[in-house]
C-alpha cells in the first residue's frame, strides 16, 4: 500500500483533523531522520508507517473511557502508541493528559524533539515503570514491552481505580492470557488488530492479584 492510500486508510478509521494529518507527517519526517542512528523500528516497516505504526497506535483511543483524563504510555520506544495519542488529544481531547515513559535516554531525546516538531506536549519521564511515582491514570498502553503478567505488575502500580490497561497484543496473546491468570484476576476484551496480521488489542479491567 502505497503512503497516500495508507493516508486514506488512517482517514477512514479516525475521521482527524487536517492539523492532526499535519503533526504525525512532521512525526513521519523526523521518524525517518533518526531511524538509522537509534533503530526506533524496523526499517523494513518504514515505508508502511502510517498503517503499521500510526493505525495501529490510534485504533486505541477507540477505547479511551469518556472520563478518562490522564493517559500513561509504558516503554515509549519510538513513541508507539503514546506519542500518536498525544497527536490526536492535541484536536479531540485537549485535557486530556498524556505521559510517556521511556528509560533509554536516546529515544526519551527523539520523543522531546518530536513532540516539538509536532507541536505538542506530552509529559516525557526518562525512567523505569517500576521507579516511576505512581501516576494515578486513567489508561495505561504498552506495545511491545513486556508479557502481560508484567505489565499487570507495572499497571497496578500507576493505576487510578477503575483504569484500563490496553495493550496491543500479537498471534500468542492466548498464551499471554493464561499465564497472566497464574497471578492477576482481571476483565478481558479483545478487539482484532484494524492492521491485521493476528494481532489484537486487549482491554484489561478490574485487575487484581490473584
Amino acid at each position: 500500500m502505497d503512503r497516500d492510500a495508507q493516508i486514506d486508510a488512517f482517514q477512514r478509521h479516525l475521521n482527524v483533523s487536517r492539523e492532526t494529518i499535519a503533526r504525525l507527517e512532521a512525526y513521519e519526517a523526523i521518524l525517518k531522520k533518526w531511524n538509522p542512528s537509534i533503530n526506533l523500528v524496523s526499517k523494513s516497516t518504514l515505508d508502511q508507517i502510517w498503517r503499521r505504526h500510526f493505525l495501529d497506535s490510534a485504533q486505541l483511543w477507540g477505547h479511551k473511557p469518556a472520563k478518562a483524563r490522564k493517559w500513561l504510555d509504558l516503554g515509549s520506544g519510538g513513541g508507539f502508541p503514546g506519542l500518536v495519542i498525544a497527536a490526536l488529544a492535541a484536536d479531540i481531547a485537549p485535557d486530556l493528559t498524556v505521559t510517556l515513559v521511556e528509560s533509554d535516554l536516546r529515544k526519551a531525546t527523539f520523543l522531546t524533539k518530536a513532540s516539538q516538531d509536532m507541536q505538542i506536549s506530552p509529559k516525557i519521564h526518562i525512567t523505569r515503570a517500576e521507579h516511576l511515582e505512581p501516576q494515578a491514570a486513567d489508561v495505561i498502553s504498552a506495545r511491545a514491552l513486556a508479557p502481560l503478567a508484567k505489565l499487570l505488575d507495572y499497571a497496578e502500580r500507576h493505576a487510578a481505580p477503575d483504569a484500563i490497561g490496553l495493550f496491543s497484543k500479537g498471534e500468542s496473546h492466548e498464551s499471554e492470557l493464561t499465564e497472566a491468570r497464574k497471578y492477576w484476576t482481571f476483565e478481558v476484551q479483545k478487539t482484532p488488530s484494524v492492521t491485521g496480521s493476528g494481532g489484537v488489542i486487549l482491554e484489561i479491567g478490574g485487575f487484581g492479584r490473584v
